[in-house]
């Protein structure tokens, strides 16, 4: 089942604090990634209220659908691939629903018909192996806004929690609530 849990910590980040983290792990050296997230929901926010999020990601050439959901101390991963033209297909309306991420919306009963497209969140991520983690930094784009995240992806949560409290004491960063990022683009498509 192309399913898998997500254990993952985020702060969001000044530009000057993106860039003490960009050179304290020596980001320069790590690949660049350019991805696109578009996003969907329905228009009374249904996903939302089930604290679950449906996007495509668009990376190397290649198109997803994941559907998150929360799950214990992570998130539920549900995945399915898509052709370019499929992907396509969902941003002019016509969406097709693989079979993992269906059963899942239809049992919280949400139907592909009351699926409508938000938009897209581009990102520049750059990420390392760092004391069994994973840091990710992130520089985002979306209207006329452009955010710094630092995410930390765990194996464990107690593990992935020492070792995030640890990365922002060292850094002298203040832990702040981090909405994720489709909570912050559909929060700047109210505030447009």
């Amino acid at each position: 089942m192309p399913q898998e849990i997500e254990i993952e910590f985020k702060n969001l980040l000044t530009e000057a604090e993106f860039r003490k983290l960009y050179k304290a792990f020596d980001m320069a050296n790590a690949p660049e990634i350019q991805q696109v997230n578009h996003y969907f929901e329905t228009n009374d926010f249904q996903l939302k209220q089930h604290g679950a999020a449906l996007r495509i990601r668009e990376k190397n050439g290649k198109y997803q659908s994941t559907l998150k959901q929360p799950q214990g101390d992570g998130l539920l991963e549900t995945h399915d691939y898509l052709t370019e033209q499929e992907a396509n297909s969902w941003l002019q309306g016509h969406i097709t629903l693989g079979p993992e991420i269906n059963k899942q919306l239809q049992e919280m009963g949400i139907a592909a018909a009351d699926l409508t497209y938000g938009g897209s969140l581009e990102t520049i991520r750059r990420e390392k192996s760092y004391n069994d983690t994973i840091i990710v930094l992130d520089k985002s784009n979306y209207g006329d806004i452009t955010d710094y995240e630092l995410e930390l992806e765990a194996q464990s949560f107690a593990h992935g929690e020492r070792v995030f409290h640890t990365v922002l004491t060292e850094n002298g960063i203040a832990k702040c609530e981090t909405p994720n990022k489709i909570e912050r683009f559909y929060d700047s498509l109210r505030n447009r």
